[in-house]
């Protein structure tokens, strides 16, 4: 990481139209790459809009936003999803601050956040067949549980988890 200003504040709902404009620009090169299209995957994050965000703060899904010298750059978020198990939802760095260590550092924090609601494990789900995601997910720590078709999606979806210790932090 080159940045010297490196900050992860919680969003509140005045971030609402900039987290769904950072998820939208994260998660656009991955829309064009599948071929993902509002028509044929409308839930996707390249299709993200201010009443996600909004319908996911009434659900207690808590944002973050980092920022590089005060401009944000990247956002992730963390859903508490049954006792002992939270959500990684929404990592989403800009094209242009990737390979830079942001999702690493915005990763860790969410870990901590789950290890302070008590969760003991953390799951995502991702496009299957985005195999350099998948690796680096796997180089973090995250183990791959299954992958599932679901109807409405047209791709194969890997869910994958982390088990968080308070001892052993694979994300370091």
């Amino acid at each position: 990481m080159t940045a010297n200003n490196i900050h992860i504040r919680e969003a509140d709902s005045h971030d609402i139209s900039l987290l769904s404009h950072l998820i939208r620009q994260a998660y656009r090169d991955v829309a064009d790459r599948f071929n993902l299209t509002p028509d044929n995957c409308p839930k996707h994050p390249s299709n993200c809009h201010d009443k996600w965000i909004e319908n996911d703060f009434k659900r207690g899904v808590v944002y973050y936003i980092l920022e590089c010298d005060d401009s944000p750059i990247a956002c992730a978020a963390i859903e508490k999803a049954e006792p002992g198990h939270c959500y990684l939802e929404r990592l989403a760095v800009t094209p242009p601050h990737r390979n830079s260590g942001f999702g690493k550092v915005l990763t860790k924090h969410v870990f901590a956040e789950a290890r302070a609601l008590g969760a003991r494990s953390v799951g995502i789900g991702i496009i299957s067949e985005q195999t350099e995601l998948k690796s680096w997910y796997r180089k973090i720590g995250f183990v791959e549980k299954e992958t599932k078709r679901f109807p409405h999606l047209p791709f194969l979806v890997a869910f994958m988890t982390y088990t968080l210790t308070s001892d052993n932090d694979k994300s370091s």
